[in-house]
């Protein structure tokens, strides 16, 4: 969320940051909303302060015939206060309305583009892999080597269900582990963090009301979180936190569940796009500056690419365009593995800073040296999102016969073993 003050005094910097998002969001109609609403709180402050007046008279010593026209004209101005009251709440729920749907502003970095087609790429790393045969795609190699099972995922689960199994899941816990143990030495606090997270959170991170279609709904108040910044951004909403403990580092853990509305088509076989799996989020908070924003954007990007270039995974890292910045991002880098079965990048990583657009939603903030008040910065980026790092790590270490040799800084984590082969 932006502040309003901030959007009446460089409204054309908004309206042209929701441009180049490809959002469709009036910002002179936002501001006419404002207006009404702050004359309606003005009408009812007036009205209330008059009513305030009439009161203390009331209980001053009148005539009875003035206090008898008092007690009569007081009654006229608790009508006129609960209609004036109403008109407030209701221009007041526009308005917040409204204001939920500002997008925040991309950095001048951001390249123009509708969609992912138009990211541009800024690096990559590794070499493809060449093989002197005709590569299989990872659910051949899931299914050849029994590392899951999607027939009985579909019969338990439903559309998109699977199970994992054998070194299937072997894999997905020796990745978590290796994953943990870098971040740990890096200084960044372990969290395991629910899924079921109530609509406040998801407010706050920018995720509703956009994305309510993608969010599977489970209460009253409560949806399935598809990461875990939610939560995590939840963490310390409505608190002060010592400027000296920042910036807060936090790699946290949890399942993650999505709808994938709109995408039946996209990605049907397989475990890159599933309705639950599991992910491992870096979620930071830092002080009120541009400058450490970028600072630790370009720190959270780093260690993911430190971690692809151990498991000697190739990729590239591209610079999101305009069209594929969420509401509250304001510069994000897609990480994608390189996936052999479709001769393209994939992506496995999503790195990304807000400014104060989550924080203030949330009401997360510290006090700067000159004790002022102020909205901390948030980030985030993916560490390890399970099930499609595996699925890039089955196609790039495949051997002929079907065999996949383990990512040697792996082995430790599950028995020593250096291939997995058909059972």
């Amino acid at each position: 969320m932006l502040d309003i003050r901030f959007i009446r005094e460089n409204k054309e910097i908004v309206q042209e940051g929701a441009k180049k998002k490809h959002i469709n969001f009036d910002v002179d109609a936002l501001i006419k909303t404002d207006d009404e609403r702050l004359l309606a709180l003005k009408r009812f402050e007036e009205l209330r302060a008059e009513q305030n007046r009439t009161s203390l008279m009331i209980g001053g010593n009148l005539a009875l015939e003035e206090r008898k026209q008092l007690i009569s004209e007081m009654q006229l101005l608790k009508t006129d206060l609960k209609a004036r009251e109403d008109e407030l709440r209701e221009v007041t729920v526009r308005w917040q309305k409204m204001m939920l749907e500002v997008p925040n502003i991309p950095d001048i970095s951001v390249p123009e583009g509708e969609s992912d087609e138009q990211n541009a790429e800024i690096r990559s790393w590794g070499e493809l892999p060449q093989f002197s045969f005709t590569p299989k795609d990872h659910v051949a190699l899931l299914e050849l080597n029994d590392l899951a099972d999607f027939e009985r995922g579909v019969k338990v689960s439903g559309f998109r269900g699977y199970f994992m199994k054998n070194e299937g899941a072997e894999l997905f816990f020796a990745l978590w582990n290796y994953f943990y143990s870098y971040f740990i030495q890096k200084g960044y606090t372990p969290m395991i963090v629910p899924s079921l997270v109530r609509r406040e959170s998801f407010i706050g991170t920018g995720i509703l009301p956009q994305s309510e279609e993608d969010l599977y709904k489970v209460g009253d108040n409560e949806y399935l979180a598809g990461t875990a910044e939610v939560a995590m951004m939840g963490y310390h909403m409505d608190e002060i936190i010592p400027k000296e403990e920042l910036p807060k580092k936090y790699i946290a853990f949890s399942p993650c569940f999505r709808a994938e509305a709109g995408k039946h088509g996209a990605d049907v076989k397989g475990i890159i796009r599933v309705h639950e799996f599991f992910k491992i989020e870096q979620v930071l908070l830092c002080e009120a500056s541009h400058e450490e924003s970028v600072k630790w954007h370009e720190e959270i990007t780093a260690h993911v690419e430190h971690l692809m270039q151990t498991l000697k995974l190739p990729y590239h890292v591209v610079l999101n365009c305009g069209g594929d910045l969420g509401l509250g991002q304001v510069k994000k880098y897609d990480i994608e593995a390189w996936m052999p079965s479709q001769q393209k990048y994939r992506e496995t990583h999503s790195s990304s800073y807000f400014h104060d657009f989550q924080t203030r939603r949330l009401n997360i903030r510290y006090k700067d040296a000159d004790g002022k008040t102020r909205y901390v910065h948030s980030l985030n980026n993916t560490a390890c999102a399970t099930s499609r790092l595996p699925a890039a790590i089955l196609e790039n270490y495949q051997q002929e016969d079907g065999s996949i040799v383990i990512p040697e800084v792996l082995r430790p984590y599950m028995g020593g073993k250096t291939i997995i082969t058909k059972k």
